[in-house]
């Protein structure tokens, strides 16, 4: 698979990958709702095909790595800012310090340049 290097499409790529994250908290965060089982079903259901569409075109744009960094990056601190910020659960230094971690981890990613190898067959 070819994939463009321009920015504009890898930028879009990250949008993707983003989107796939967040779609993936919501799935852990519907979970945790006071709702009937079913709809809480229903509902991690539609994030996860939610998240799946955005994370297979995450892929058209970027890497493999590059697309499932950032989509655990943004899915491990959205989800566990939610958990703080809406179910009160609480996050110690160490989370804290590995999310740090994690951004830093992923803005080095985003500005390698990964190359595909080219076959010569």
């Amino acid at each position: 698979m070819e994939r463009d290097s321009g920015s504009g499409t890898n930028g879009k790529g990250y949008a993707w990958a983003v989107s796939a994250g967040f779609n993936a908290a919501l799935a852990a965060i519907s979970v945790k709702l006071p709702l009937h089982q079913f709809l809480r079903y229903g509902m991690v259901l539609l994030f996860n095909v939610t998240m799946w569409a955005c994370y297979v075109n995450s892929l058209k744009a970027l890497s493999s790595l590059q697309a499932t960094v950032t989509n655990f990056a943004t899915n491990f601190i959205s989800s566990g800012l939610a958990g703080f910020f809406f179910f009160r659960e609480s996050l110690s230094f160490q989370w804290f310090a590995g999310a740090i971690l994690i951004i830093i981890g992923v803005v080095i990613l985003s500005n390698s340049s990964i190359e595909e190898k080219v076959s010569t067959d």
